[in-house]
C-alpha cells in the first residue's frame, strides 16, 4: 500500500435545497496516479453521525492509500448539526445523487468502476439508490439496519430483493437492529451474490463495549482491510 494520497475537502452544490441547505460538506481522497490507471470511484455514507465518523473515515483513507478514488460526504441532517429523526429517503436519495455527481463533473476523469457503500442509514440509503437507475458494481454494507430495534419480525428487506449487484455486509453479532438469523435467511432469498462477514460481540458500529482505543483502531483496520480484499476481488473476477 503506497502512501501518496491526497484528500481534498469539496462542497457539493444541490440543485435544490435540502432541509435549508444549499450544498454539503465532502472529502475526496485521490489515489497516486489518478486518474490514469484504472479509474475506481467508491462512494461511503455515513451512519447517525456525519462524515467525520471514525470508521467511514479510516475506510474512506484506507482505500484512497490503496487504488480507489473515495468519497464520503454529509446527508442535510449532518450538515445542519442534527440527528436524524426519522430521515426522508427521498432527502436522503437526492443527497447522495449529488455526491454522485462531483464525480462526473470532469469527463476527462470520470470512474470506470463504482462501488457504492455506507454504515447504517447511509448503508440503507445505498441500498435503496442502487435499485433505481444508478449501476454499481459492487455494494458494501457496514451495520445495516435490517429491521427496528428489537424487532427482528418486522424486516426492510425489499431493496436487498430488488439488487443485482455483488455484495458485502459487515454485521456485528450484537447489532440490535440486524437479528443475523433474520439476515441469513433474507439473504438466501436474494439473487445476488452476497457475502456476510460477522464480528462477534459488536455492534452496529462494528465495535464492542469496552473496547479501548487501540482495539477500536484494530477493528477499523480489519474493517477496511475486508473491503478492500472485497473489491480486488469483485475487480480479478471482471
Amino acid at each position: 500500500m503506497n502512501e501518496t494520497a491526497k484528500f481534498k475537502e469539496v462542497r457539493i452544490e444541490l440543485p435544490e435545497p435540502l432541509e435549508g441547505c444549499d450544498s454539503l460538506s465532502a472529502v475526496i481522497g485521490f489515489p497516486e496516479w489518478w486518474p490514469t490507471g484504472a479509474r475506481i470511484a467508491v462512494v461511503i455514507a455515513h451512519g447517525a453521525g456525519n462524515l467525520d465518523d471514525p470508521l467511514v473515515t479510516r475506510l474512506h483513507e484506507d482505500l484512497a492509500q490503496d487504488r480507489f478514488l473515495t468519497l464520503r460526504f454529509n446527508f442535510p441532517f449532518a450538515e445542519a448539526g442534527k440527528k436524524p429523526k426519522n430521515p426522508d429517503p427521498a432527502v436522503l436519495d437526492k443527497a447522495f445523487r449529488a455526491a454522485l455527481s462531483l464525480l462526473s463533473r470532469d469527463k476527462s476523469s470520470a470512474p470506470s468502476h463504482l462501488f457504492l457503500g455506507g454504515l447504517g442509514l447511509g448503508a440503507l440509503s445505498a441500498a435503496r439508490l442502487a435499485t433505481s437507475r444508478i449501476h454499481a458494481d459492487g455494494l458494501f454494507f457496514l451495520g445495516f439496519p435490517l429491521h427496528p430495534k428489537a424487532a427482528p419480525d418486522k424486516p426492510d428487506i425489499e431493496a436487498l430483493y430488488q439488487l443485482t449487484s455483488s455484495m458485502l455486509f459487515l454485521q456485528g453479532s450484537k447489532d440490535p437492529r440486524c437479528d443475523l438469523d433474520v439476515l441469513r435467511r433474507s439473504l438466501s432469498r436474494v439473487g445476488a451474490p452476497t457475502i456476510l462477514r460477522i464480528f462477534k460481540g459488536a455492534d452496529g458500529s462494528l465495535l464492542r463495549s469496552g473496547q479501548s482505543e487501540a482495539e477500536r483502531a484494530g477493528t477499523y483496520r480489519a474493517a477496511a482491510r475486508t473491503v478492500a480484499e472485497w473489491l480486488d476481488g469483485i475487480l480479478d473476477d471482471g
